[in-house]
Order: C-alpha cells, then structure tokens, then sequence
C-alpha cells in the first residue's frame, strides 16, 4: 500500500531533481522511494579500520632487522 508525504527541500535542489527525473524519466516519488530503501535496507558497512581490526595477528616475529636482511638478501 502507498501514501502520501509531504517534505520541503530548498527550490534549488528541486529544479535540479525535476531535470533529473525527466532526464532518467524516473517520477520524483520514485527517487525519493528507492533511496529510502536504499538506507533503510542497507547493511551497516564495517570501516577499514574495523576489517583491520579483525585480522589474524602476523605469525612473523617483529624483531627483524629489515635493513640488514634486505641486504643479505640482495647481495648472496
């Protein structure tokens, strides 16, 4: 079932969705729907610095002297 809403937005934004939805030859009420659906059926994106979080600890031991052993490895 459909209702009806009523918003107010500034006449600047307006005119600009009208050209919009007449260039996509999509209805406002459309546009104003499938975005509400966008947000509200949206998971919640985890941030990178969460999906960092989640990574196994490095199995490598973090005393390595990087220097010396770029050396060695370049020069045998």
């Amino acid at each position: 079932m459909k209702t009806r809403l009523n918003i107010t937005i500034e006449e600047g934004i307006l005119e600009e969705i009208k050209k919009y939805s007449n260039r996509n030859n999509i209805s406002i009420s459309e546009l104003v729907e499938k975005y509400f659906k966008r947000i509200v059926d949206k998971p919640k994106k985890k941030s990178l610095l969460d999906k960092i979080k989640t990574l196994p600890e490095p199995s490598i031991s973090l005393d390595i002297e990087y220097k010396k052993g770029y050396y060695e490895e370049k020069y045998k």
